[in-house]
């Protein structure tokens, strides 16, 4: 039998192996990758009761000395070969890349460009820092208390460890609580269960740089063992599915990151020349296989719509699988078939509601669920909706998937609903101010850029230092 790793649960960085154990499999192979150890809540529990040690290492350190230690992180990340588990076992970059893409069904190109993002965030560390903080001498988090523009302040943290429910689909997302560690809060982490390698590559990347050990927790858990994570961390992440997330949208220690219904809008002064704008609004749907939050899942105008929708279906109906090592490839596999099954009848479902089309059909030579390579793969879907009001108009799903609606533009901010990311493709003033003074939309690309582009002196989604650090007023004598 081939000697498999095993990925151990780390209590503030120590390896702890679980009786109960369950294996990570390459979803086309059907063989097992890496036994990993599962934690009950009991454990999760006992060990939070200790995160104030885990503080405490971190406290150690300044500011300057972690964001250096952030660089240094990035680099093993993105090069270095680090133990995979506890019985000696390593894992190079090449390794890493195909062993995820295995696991979650990303072809290899895509999984290297998830490691770029992750290695450019942790090497750009101060550059985040200075736009989460907006501007702030980074030395006050150090000494507590300072002085900045003539005015004295101070900050407090809001808990002493972040806590981490990770997904499955999009390795990139831990690029989300890399600054947490820059910032001294511990990070106790669940892994999602087909993608333990990435938080317990960058655990073990930190602690090569020198970070301690303390500040990582690893626990892999069940959902029971998860609700202990959000309930007793003072602040939490959760990632997850509408139904997932929406449980606790009315908790402020809780930041959601769940479906992100981002858009394009094209304005009147633009529509007439939308033709310029179709590779752009399909590299917004298809990049990194249509798997993330900023992906473009709705694309509405004023007219023209079934001309757009026919053009987005020229361009990505063709899209097939190809081998995971194909640098070109597009398109992800779903290591879980059931997920591809239940999307795929969704659409067909609500496409028997009259007003909505599947244009790609016309240019999809086969259906949209396919098996290729030995996995099972979901075809890019563009529909055109009749109205806003069709239940194919907000929907997202883990794969390429937009609609496509007119709606006037003096209707568009009261219609859309929440957003994300908002690309508004207009040089209209009177539009553009309505757009800024829009409460729905977390983020706004005014002109042709892609949905996906991402400013790292600037959250998407949240801002790291504003929720695990409160102002105070403070007079000294």
């Amino acid at each position: 039998m081939k000697d498999l790793p095993h990925i151990p649960c780390l209590r503030q960085g120590v390896p702890y192996v679980s009786l109960n154990q369950n294996d990570v499999t390459d979803y086309q192979k059907h063989e097992p990758l890496a036994t990993v150890s599962q934690v009950n809540a009991g454990v999760v529990k006992r060990d939070l009761r200790k995160t104030g040690e885990a503080r405490a290492a971190l406290k150690k350190f300044t500011v300057d000395q972690l964001i250096d230690i952030s660089a240094k992180a990035g680099e093993n990340f993105l090069n270095g070969t680090l133990p995979l588990g506890d019985q000696g076992h390593t894992q190079t970059p090449d390794e890493y890349v195909a062993t995820l893409s295995s696991t979650s069904g990303l072809p290899y190109v895509m999984v290297r460009r998830n490691m770029a993002k992750i290695h450019h965030a942790l090497t750009n560390m101060r550059t985040i820092l200075t736009g989460l903080t907006r501007g702030l001498d980074l030395g006050i988090i150090d000494q507590g208390f300072g002085e900045q523009f003539g005015t004295r302040i101070s900050f407090f943290p809001t808990t002493e460890a972040l806590g981490l429910i990770m997904p499955s689909n999009s390795p990139a997302v831990n690029s989300l609580w890399l600054p947490s560690i820059a910032l001294k809060i511990p990070v106790i982490i669940k892994p999602g269960r087909e993608e333990p390698w990435t938080p317990y590559r960058l655990i073990q990347s930190f602690i090569e740089a020198g970070c301690p050990k303390e500040a990582f927790g690893f626990y892999p858990t069940d959902h029971e063992g998860s609700g202990a994570i959000l309930q007793q961390c003072g602040r939490a992440l959760i990632f997850g599915d509408k139904n997932t997330t929406d449980q606790y949208a009315n908790n402020p220690g809780i930041q959601i990151h769940g479906p992100g219904f981002s858009k394009i809008l094209i304005g009147e002064d633009q529509i007439e020349h939308w033709q310029d704008h179709i590779d752009l609004i399909a590299s917004s749907i298809a990049e990194n296989g249509g798997r993330s939050c900023i992906n473009a899942s709705a694309v509405v105008v004023p007219r023209y719509g079934k001309e757009i929708a026919d053009a987005l279906g020229k361009v990505l109906g063709p899209l097939k699988p190809s081998a995971v090592d194909d640098e070109g490839a597009r398109l992800s596999g779903f290591a879980n078939p059931k997920m591809a099954e239940y999307i795929d009848g969704t659409i067909e479902d609500d496409l028997k509601t009259p007003g909505a089309e599947d244009v790609t059909g016309r240019y999809r030579d086969g259906d949209r669920k396919i098996e290729s390579n030995g996995g099972t793969y979901l075809r890019p879907t563009v529909v055109y909706c009749e109205s806003i009001d069709h239940p194919l108009y907000n929907r997202e799903f883990l794969c390429p998937y937009a609609s496509v609606v007119e709606v006037p533009q003096s209707e568009m901010l009261n219609s859309i609903g929440p957003s994300l990311v908002v690309s508004a493709i207009t040089k209209d003033p009177e539009f553009t101010e309505d757009l800024l003074s829009s409460s729905l939309i977390e983020r706004l690309n005014l002109g042709p850029i892609t949905t996906m582009k991402v400013s790292w002196d600037q959250p998407h989604e949240g801002n790291m230092f504003e929720f695990l650090y409160k102002r105070r007023s403070i007079e000294r004598a």
